[in-house]
């Protein structure tokens, strides 16, 4: 019969398990913080093993230990990006009643994203212009993501015409169209053109939109849209609001 100390060892064993798949865990989480940082200032083509074993201070190796190649560390930075938006966009503003108060805070929270993203670049427009041509795993992985996500807003536009916000007759497919060209421009002229008062036409943009499409029960329920440059530096803001 295994005598205690055996017992002992095993447990032993066990918790030393535990803490180094814990530690793996947290050193994949680093890289993987260190690649979205990268892919947001070179875009998803710009990653490699690497560069990111530079800016990590790692072997090529042991980032690779955690990856295994170019294309399963774009797929994870596209997850992980993706996760970021959910949290920072989604679920605060899902948390809002159903109608045009939601609808309105997951495009006022959308714009704020963009707008601390001016500085970087969003992963999903430039993930779009260096995939869109080119199938594979990692254009199927950007794919679903924008889908979730245009999913979410088409039964926020659904559930405000439930809740009689919009009108019967409101194009769904229509007004999400013009909601993402809003965000479209902004990202183009704010990034791009460095144009100022990008920011301040998004959101009159929205307020066309709405008031186009909302019934006047909508206009009663629906607040005003945050104000989406607070997160972003006073220079930032600046430049957007101007």
């Amino acid at each position: 019969m295994p005598d205690i100390p055996h017992k002992s060892g095993a447990a032993d064993g066990g918790r030393r398990s535990a803490r180094t798949l814990q530690k793996g865990q947290q050193t994949r989480a680093a890289i993987l913080e260190a690649a979205l940082g990268l892919a947001s200032h070179m875009g998803l083509e710009g990653l490699s093993i690497g560069a990111l074993a530079d800016v990590t201070k790692m072997s090529k190796s042991g980032v690779f230990a955690h990856f295994g190649s170019r294309e399963e560390l774009q797929i994870a930075v596209v997850t992980e990006y993706h996760a970021k938006f959910e949290e920072e966009v989604f679920f605060p503003a899902i948390r809002e009643p159903r109608g045009l108060p939601r609808l309105r805070a997951l495009f006022g929270r959308w714009v704020r994203r963009v707008s601390v993203e001016i500085d970087s670049g969003c992963i999903y427009i430039s993930g779009a212009v260096e995939f869109d041509d080119r199938p594979g795993p990692v254009r199927d992985a950007l794919v679903t993501m924008v889908k979730a996500w245009h999913a979410a807003l088409e039964k926020a536009i659904v559930l405000a015409k439930q809740a009689s916000h919009l009108k019967p007759e409101a194009d769904v497919d229509q007004m999400l169209f013009e909601l993402h060209g809003l965000i479209l421009s902004l990202h183009h002229d704010a990034r791009f053109l460095r144009r100022p008062g990008a920011l301040a036409r998004a959101s009159q943009g929205f307020e066309r939109i709405v008031s186009f499409y909302a019934t006047p029960a909508g206009l009663a329920a629906g607040a005003a849209i945050p104000e989406s440059g607070k997160t972003t530096s006073a220079s930032r803001k600046k430049r957007l609001s101007a």
